[in-house]
């Protein structure tokens, strides 16, 4: 029991201390998040955005605490992994890491890439289905790419070839009380088309949102199902005392 709660500490203050570092310089609290669809119970979603997360997210982003055989959960059989999701020198049974060394990717991008395991609980749906799709194009970053919900991003726009480029609007604001000025986002301007409509990108990313969702906890339907049995069954124990007690004391003045 020891070793297990060491090993419980040992995680949570890895998943700590990763949150911190990656947490933005500035963020824009006034950028609004769009509600993210809950594709959670839908296999065909979770399907499509596992072989999002596998063919953009996982060349630099690892899922340290999700193996590949977890995929069968969503119902990707062990041939459809080994055949469609699996690098050449992984196995079904590996957990989803990358080859990258942090230490390139910090040189590379400026800090190393955060583990995805954990992400949608620690953003929650809404924030990454945003940030997925607020990348616009911005010369002044060594990417080439900015952000209106992570601002001064180390990361690039991964999906730019099915959203297209996009550049952001802003206008000069001055505030009427102290006069300072400041840029207010308008709206963004579609520059280079993608291969996807902005509708067909917009489920495309629900999907893998919701894949990133389901993979920070691929136990929570089980959890929510065991859920409502547990109330189902202290209600009618809670019945049961109510009348035993009133049959207890009935006689009793």
């Amino acid at each position: 029991m020891k070793k297990l709660l060491s090993k419980l500490a040992v995680i949570g203050a890895a998943a700590l201390s990763l949150g911190l570092a990656t947490a933005p310089a500035h963020a824009d609290e006034n950028f609004p998040l769009d509600r993210a669809p809950d594709n959670t119970e839908n296999l065909a979603s979770l399907q499509h955005g596992a072989q999002m997360f596998v063919n953009y997210c996982l060349s630099c982003h690892s899922a340290s605490l999700v193996r590949y055989s977890a995929l069968e959960q969503i119902g990707i059989s062990q041939k459809e992994i080994e055949a469609n999701l699996l690098f050449a020198t992984d196995k079904v049974g590996n957990t989803m890491t990358v080859a990258m060394r942090p230490g390139d990717a910090k040189t590379w991008f400026g800090v190393a890439p955060p583990d995805l395991s954990v992400e949608a609980r620690a953003r929650n749906r809404d924030w990454l289905y945003t940030y997925l799709r607020s990348f616009y194009r911005d010369d002044t970053r060594p990417t080439g790419w900015n952000n209106m919900v992570f601002e001064n991003v180390s990361m690039p726009n991964v999906l730019w070839q099915l959203q297209g480029e996009r550049t952001a609007q802003f206008e000069d604001v001055t505030d009427p009380e102290t006069g300072e000025k400041s840029h207010r986002f308008v709206s963004f301007q579609q520059g280079k088309p993608g291969t996807m409509s902005s509708v067909d990108y917009d489920a495309a990313v629900g999907d893998l949102v919701a894949y990133l969702s389901w993979m920070s906890e691929p136990t929570q339907q089980t959890r929510k199902q065991l859920g409502v049995w547990v109330l189902l069954f202290l209600g009618v124990l809670t019945f049961f005392a109510w009348r035993l007690n009133a049959a207890y004391w009935k006689d009793i003045k």
